[in-house]
């Protein structure tokens, strides 16, 4: 318990020396730092976090170095939540460079643009905060509404909205299917670009017509019902 207690006191003391100026702090079930120069070094196990004025990090492990503690490594069911950028990402390994704002992640990668409704998956992912671009690659999946996106290497442009896809890419949308060399879609404008080798398939939704009734034709009158009259 005492021990528990001393970590927690020193967690908090270094915390508010090291990243009061830049709003940034960390948290862990247990901890051991480093500060000698040029070795800067902490190390967060179980239940460890990186929190800044609008990034959320959380992780089974976390390692913080740099002489600016500018760069993190955050290892087992790693979750981010940037609420100022507006995603979620969700990895099982993950590279956050502070100080260039580049996340980049490994291993069954989810992220969630939650500005423009677009779930992007991969096996490697790097975000880059500087001009909003995500490179996904190995086993590529992006979805938004009624498109389902599949490729090898994809580049995702969050400001423009613009996707393009490479190695293998396919698009499913409605119920059409397009697959090309590369491919461009516009997400904001629903815009489908084909550049090599292009092929696809479009269906066309035909229109029921109600069925005709055959007219009535009037019934024939037999000899015996016209002697009658």
């Amino acid at each position: 318990m005492m021990k528990r207690l001393i970590d927690l006191l020193a967690l908090l003391l270094l915390c508010s020396t090291l990243y009061a100026a830049d709003d940034f702090s960390f948290f862990g079930d247990s901890l051991s730092s480093s500060r000698g120069k040029g070795k800067e070094h902490t190390s967060l196990k179980g239940n460890a976090g990186i929190i800044s004025s609008s990034t959320r990090i959380k992780a089974d492990n976390i390692e913080i170095y740099g002489s600016d503690n500018d760069y993190a490594e955050c290892t087992g069911t790693v979750e981010v939540i940037d609420n100022e950028k507006g995603i979620s990402l969700k990895a099982e390994k993950l590279f956050f460079n502070r100080k260039d704002d580049i996340i980049r992640v490994e291993g069954s990668a989810v992220m969630e643009d939650i500005k423009n409704e677009v779930i992007v998956k991969g096996n490697f992912l790097e975000y880059m905060g500087s001009d909003e671009t995500c490179l996904i690659q190995i086993g590529v999946r992006i979805l938004k509404d009624d498109m389902v996106c599949r490729s090898e290497f994809a580049r995702y442009n969050r400001n423009d909205e613009i996707l393009e896809l490479t190695g293998m890419p396919v698009v499913f949308w409605k119920n059409d299917e397009y697959r090309a060399l590369r491919i461009i879609v516009d997400l904001d404008k629903d815009e489908i670009t084909l550049e090599g080798k292009v092929s696809g398939s479009i269906f066309t939704e035909k229109e029921e017509k109600p069925e005709e009734k055959p007219e009535e034709k009037p019934a024939e009158e037999t000899p015996e019902e016209g002697n009658k009259e």
